[in-house]
């Protein structure tokens, strides 16, 4: 799944029309949906982002992590902490500070970890995870295994003046589209510049690479603090959103489902990031809702249907969903010109 083969950089013109419709679906779905879905559509947009940001490891880089949610948590953790009890904090300088700290972080860890690779690089990222996941697991005074609260969403006031409230969940749910367009237009940009093309050689043939003359550790430790610094953007809006963070968000299980995401959407063009999170996210609540046939209860068991779901994906659709549609959309444009 590393090759260049596995990865739609070049969006064809029917997955564009097809990505266009997504975004007037989502700027008019809080007018047309209810408030449950609405809150839920918001979770699968910052999803999205998370997945993109590891998109850039994975998808561009040819890095696989098991210890990205580690940084998604981390600036949760942050924003919790630097919440008071009894009044909100500033947005314009928490939100840097927390995406600040999870870049940080992944600077750190990545200095060890890209000395590595395949299997073992695989391995110690989880193993870094682990360990951020038991520090506030067995600490009280990081909120131990019950987590922490977020009692206010954070303020945008500027000496007085609110251009914004996040306690509308309207402007939070458009708040957060906003991020997740500019993160992708971002990635994109990065995708096609030096840098971005830097990283796919990497990923293609990291030896050719540093016979050229490009130092690869420092190109790819700058997409791990990167990749780690927008996975903070990601678990601090998860803060935002839901008021409440707890050590299950640095787990292996939402490394994983990350990894998921980036496998169902379609590898190294992050729109198939924001596809798959959508996908994903969705996939989950319709198997968790299956009903009980008999004495099995089908919705317990959603993780098999979901495996069951990424295994025929990746036999059948290597390049995920956005694969999947450029098929189509080929086929009825040759279907198209044959009638002509």
């Amino acid at each position: 799944m590393s090759t260049a083969k596995a990865n739609l950089e070049i969006l064809p013109r029917g997955v564009q029309v097809a990505l266009g419709l997504g975004l007037i679906a989502l700027v008019a779905f809080p007018f047309v949906g209810t408030d449950f879905y609405t809150q839920m559509v918001m979770r699968m947009m910052i999803m999205a982002i998370f997945a993109m940001s590891l998109d850039l490891l994975q998808g561009v880089s040819g890095l696989v992590s098991l210890g990205h949610a580690a940084y998604f948590g981390l600036a949760g953790y942050a924003l919790a902490f630097l919440t008071p009890a009894g009044t909100p904090v500033s947005l314009w300088w928490t939100l840097p500070l927390a995406v600040l700290a999870s870049g940080l972080a992944a600077l750190i860890i990545g200095f060890f970890v890209v000395r590595t690779h395949g299997i073992y690089f695989i391995m110690v990222t989880m193993a870094f995870a682990q360990m951020v996941f038991y520090l506030f697991f067995d600490n009280k005074a990081l909120g131990g295994s019950d987590g922490l609260y977020v009692n206010f969403k954070p303020s945008a006031a500027v000496f007085g003046w609110t251009p914004f409230d996040l306690d509308n969940k309207l402007t939070l749910y458009y708040f957060t589209l906003g991020a997740m367009l500019l993160v992708y237009a971002f990635l994109r940009r990065l995708l096609w510049s030096p840098f971005g093309r830097t990283l796919a050689g990497i990923r293609v043939n990291e030896h050719r690479m540093r016979a050229m003359g490009f130092g690869t550790f420092g190109y790819k430790l700058s997409a791990f603090t990167l990749a780690g610094a927008l996975a903070g953007l990601a678990g601090y809006l998860w803060g935002t959103q839901t008021g409440y963070i707890n050590p299950e968000l640095m787990g292996f299980h939402m490394s994983a489902h990350a990894i998921m995401m980036v496998i169902l959407g379609g590898m190294g063009n992050f729109a198939g990031a924001i596809v798959g999170a959508f996908a994903f996210e969705y996939l989950l609540h319709v198997f968790k809702d299956l009903p009980t046939l008999g004495s099995v209860n089908l919705g317990k068991h959603w993780q098999l249907w979901m495996g069951l779901f990424i295994v025929l994906l990746v036999v059948f659709a290597p390049r995920g969903i956005l694969g999947l549609v450029e098929k189509f959309t080929q086929r009825k444009s040759k279907a198209e010109a044959g009638h002509e």
